[in-house]
Formats: C-alpha cells, structure tokens, sequence
C-alpha cells in the first residue's frame, strides 16, 4: 500500500491508499477523488486523468512514455510535470506522492 495525496486545483488535499500495480488514476476512482475523470477507463486514450506531479517526485515517478505525450496534447495546461495518473503505476517506492488535478480536465 501506498498513500498518495491528490491536491485540487482549489488547494484543498485528500490521501487514499493505493495498491501496488494499481495505478494513480484506479485509485483516484476508487476512492471519489474529484477532478479525475478518467474517461477512458486507463487505456492512454484521453486527456482526462492530467495531473500535475509535485516536484519532489517527478524523478522518482519518471517521464512519459512516447504515447502518453501524445494524449498529453489533448489536455489542459500541460506543464513540464505534466502526467496522466492511468500511467504511473503504484509502488511501494510512491508512499507519500503528491499530484495536483489542473483546474479542468482536456
């Protein structure tokens, strides 16, 4: 298990627990976190899981993959830690990562 914090855009926080395998997006819809939509269920085929990785972590969680850059085009005010949750996976080392949702969702 890990814990990750989502931030809202408004600046108000909510910490759920993830599972290892699961990824930031699954546990984001589990757990009700707002301003993850997820429209396409985690496939890499929308923009509506953007969230911005705190930078004490972007290192630690990695870049994009060529794919996922290309679905970040469609989303709303990507900037350098731009990321989609569907495609970081859960792990023991993210216990304690922080990602902010943009203000809305591509």
């Amino acid at each position: 298990m890990a814990k990750i914090t989502f931030i809202e855009h408004s600046g108000e926080s909510r910490t759920v627990d993830g599972r290892d395998g699961q990824s930031v997006m699954e546990a984001a819809v589990v757990n009700d976190v707002p301003g993850i939509d997820a429209d396409c269920g985690g496939a890499c085929a929308c923009a509506t899981c953007h969230v911005y990785v705190d930078e004490a972590w972007t290192e630690k969680v990695g870049g994009p993959a060529p794919m996922e850059e290309d679905m970040l085009d469609f989303a709303y005010d990507v900037r350098p830690n731009s990321r989609l949750s569907c495609q970081i996976k859960i792990t023991a080392e993210l216990d304690g990562l922080v990602v902010t949702t943009p203000e809305r969702q591509g």
